[in-house]
């Protein structure tokens, strides 16, 4: 088992890289009481657990000065722990804090017995208390000119290289008439495709079917704006994953979110599965679309049966029969 503690200064980043410890697959705990340790590695081992991870720091209050004969005490039993420390420039944290506006767990308040102890004076008081946690840590690593991106390739780096995650990117197909996914990062309309939907045989079916995809692929503007459509978003995948963007949405509309968009939907997941992505597709509304199906057929069948049902009359309809034969009565 991988065990990791985390520990140093608030501000210098704990929190994202436990957090990227946790998307690596990794057990976490934040905040947890240094005496706590030991019954959590024994926790993980039993539970069968190959990683695991804590962040101990100076929330803990007095008890954080019990983390050195914790770990101490743990290796001398043979239980196999890593310690980061992370670190930042005095200047860097308290630059951090300004603009998260979060309080120092240091900072206190003015009494009888003490003065008013603020932003910096609580950087000074905890690297006081951290002197010792750092000279046990296996690993220190200053995050100063580090951005977030930065920290995360790093700690998935040196304590996770086999299981990074990659960008996960999801196709939605829908329909306008619908209204947009809520969750759509990149939205592409291709209602200006020729619609299957006024094609008799083609109107029942979706577009995974053959049919309606040779339909929609017999538009000569389909390739063309397939071939840019994908263009664009081998352009801006390797961005977004670079910039530690787990999760993507490309939406294609179409009118109703049944033909046209779900072919081309079917066709981009093809191509960035065969470029290594992980895909997953979604078409939101083809279930939809199934009960309007439904009132169709049922529309139809009653015409069909009014149609049987009703006289012949030249020139007219089956509706205009029977109005006829209504107003005769």
């Amino acid at each position: 088992m991988r065990f990791v503690v985390l520990t140093g200064p608030s501000g210098a980043g704990k929190t994202l890289a436990l957090h990227s410890l946790e998307d690596a697959g990794y057990y976490t705990v934040d905040n947890l009481p240094p005496r706590l340790l030991p019954a959590l590695y024994l926790f993980c081992e039993s539970e069968g657990t190959e990683r695991a991870a804590a962040c101990i720091d100076t929330r803990s209050g007095k008890s954080f000065g019990e983390l050195p004969a914790v770990l101490d005490e743990m290796k001398a039993r043979g239980k196999d722990v890593e310690t980061l420390f992370l670190d930042a420039g005095d200047d860097v944290l308290i630059h951090r804090y300004k603009e998260t506006r979060r309080p120092h767990p240091l900072i206190s308040a003015a009494t009888e017995l003490t003065l008013e102890r603020g932003i910096v004076e609580a950087v000074d008081a905890e690297r006081e208390l951290l002197q010792a946690a750092r000279a046990l840590a296996d690993s220190v690593l200053d995050t100063s000119e580090m951005s977030s991106a930065q920290l995360r390739d790093c700690m998935h780096s040196a304590y996770a290289q086999d299981s990074r995650p990659g960008l996960r990117v999801t196709i939605t197909s829908f329909g306008f008439k619908f209204g947009l996914p809520i969750d759509a990062d990149l939205v592409f309309d291709v209602r200006f495709l020729r619609n299957p939907h006024y094609v008799p045989e083609l109107k029942r079916l979706d577009g995974r079917s053959p049919e309606v995809a040779q339909y929609v692929h017999g538009d000569p503007l389909t390739e063309p704006f397939l071939e840019r459509m994908c263009s664009l978003i081998d352009f801006a995948l390797p961005e977004y994953e670079r910039e530690g963007k787990a999760y993507l949405t490309i939406a294609i509309g179409c009118t109703g979110g049944k033909h046209r968009s779900v072919t081309l939907a079917v066709d981009l997941a093809a191509r960035l599965e065969q470029s290594g992505h992980f895909v997953g597709v979604r078409h939101r509304d083809v279930g939809r679309n199934r009960d309007l199906d439904a009132e169709d057929l049922e529309e139809d069948a009653l015409m069909e049966a009014d149609r049987r049902r009703a006289p012949a009359v030249s020139g007219t309809d089956p509706h205009g029969a029977r109005a006829i034969r209504g107003t005769a009565q």
